[in-house]
């Protein structure tokens, strides 16, 4: 086991995870369909558990990156305001796409936690997966499921959305701004939505739009609809 006094400063946990992060960057430029944040994920729990570290020890640090993830979001409204031009244009378009993507979203996790034998709680934890995290634990919570599971399983899909989402969307020839990033950012979140921003700012701006109508129409329509949710699923 690494040293306490080590593991336990905050710097510790911070390091880490951006040396292990740039690592994968360089990984990823030999193996292109390697996500970074995949790699990163996995590199830092096996090496935890290796070195015993405690998981508090290394949140002390890690979760300092946290901080930045707040003017990371707001920083997206810069290319929407500089786009809206654009966004106007295809405002209907855009409202049936993110109603759409939302329902299906939702429609899909729950046939998928049910055929699969998931228990209740499950069933209910998977509900929000396609928002992202704070958006999803909160409906979580509100909808009586597992707030962790709920963080675990948005994790995953995103990480899934970002690793096959752009070559799916290049093999079906969707990949045009309105189309590719909104599908982006419906299904993957911010994870989606940082993967598919390096092809163009315009991009990024379609799923940035995405991620954040898409949280908030899913928020609207599970939240209220929690009794009625918990009753069918609990028989209560």
């Amino acid at each position: 086991m690494i040293a306490s006094e080590l593991t336990a400063n905050p710097m510790f946990g911070l390091t880490l995870t951006v040396v292990v992060y740039a690592m994968s960057l360089a990984i990823q430029r030999r193996v292109r369909w390697l996500h970074p944040l995949l790699v990163t994920c996995a590199v830092i729990m096996v090496l935890l558990t290796v070195t015993k570290i405690p998981l508090a020890d290394y949140r002390a640090g890690g979760q300092m990156i946290t901080i930045f993830l707040g003017p990371a979001t707001v920083a997206l409204a810069v290319p929407l305001y500089k786009h809206r031009a654009a966004l106007r244009r295809h405002a209907i378009g855009i409202a049936i796409t993110v109603c759409a993507g939302c329902l299906i979203g939702i429609a899909s996790a729950f046939a998928c936690a049910w055929l699969l034998g998931g228990s209740t709680l499950a069933v209910i934890s998977v509900l929000p997966k396609s928002v992202t995290t704070p958006i999803s634990m909160e409906v979580s919570r509100a909808l009586a499921g597992s707030p962790e599971l709920t963080a675990a399983i948005t994790l995953g899909s995103g990480l899934v959305g970002a690793v096959i989402g752009i070559p799916l969307l290049r093999a079906t020839r969707l990949l045009k701004p309105s189309a590719g990033g909104l599908a982006m950012g419906i299904s993957s979140h911010g994870v989606g939505t940082a993967s598919i921003l390096p092809i163009s700012e315009l991009h990024g701006t379609y799923a940035a739009l995405g991620m954040a109508l898409n949280g908030l129409l899913t928020a609207t329509i599970l939240t209220p609809l929690a009794p009625w949710i918990h009753r069918l699923l609990y028989g209560v």
